[in-house]
């Protein structure tokens, strides 16, 4: 199974995104040792946001092996390839971003990003297995 030209490219660019999941694993050191103050709501949704950022790019690689083995085109081509990668930024950021703000116990307005990064999940995960199975 040979990658396509675009599909590796994305795969490389992924693959670098890892380091800044490393340093999220440094800052929840940080915050675990009580260097960082932070609610337990807050806690709760750094450790979400790590986790989900780690394993959507792992899904995101492994989507990216199936993607040209499919009978999608165009559009729906695309869709497959970044839907996931796009989710792994846009889900865990929104963790992120809904828990932001000092002494905060629960998701602010910004929680509407952690569903559009669920959103863009469940339609790459859709396309990339209806494209697996009609191919």
């Amino acid at each position: 199974m040979e990658l396509s030209d675009p599909s590796r490219s994305i795969a490389g660019a992924i693959l670098l995104t890892i380091v800044t999941i490393q340093f999220g694993g440094w800052f929840l050191t940080k915050i675990v040792r009580g260097d960082v103050p932070m609610t337990d709501f807050q806690k709760s949704f750094a450790r979400a946001g790590h986790g989900h950022a780690g394993v959507l790019v792992i899904l995101s690689l492994v989507g990216l092996l199936y993607v040209d083995s499919t009978s999608l085109d165009g559009f729906w081509l695309w869709v497959g390839r970044l839907a996931i990668p796009i989710a792994a930024i846009v889900m865990s950021g929104g963790f992120f971003a809904s828990s932001a703000g000092k002494d905060r116990t629960k998701p602010n307005q910004f929680i509407w990003v952690l569903w559009l990064g669920a959103l863009s999940l469940a339609v790459g995960v859709l396309t990339l297995g209806i494209g697996l199975i009609t191919a």
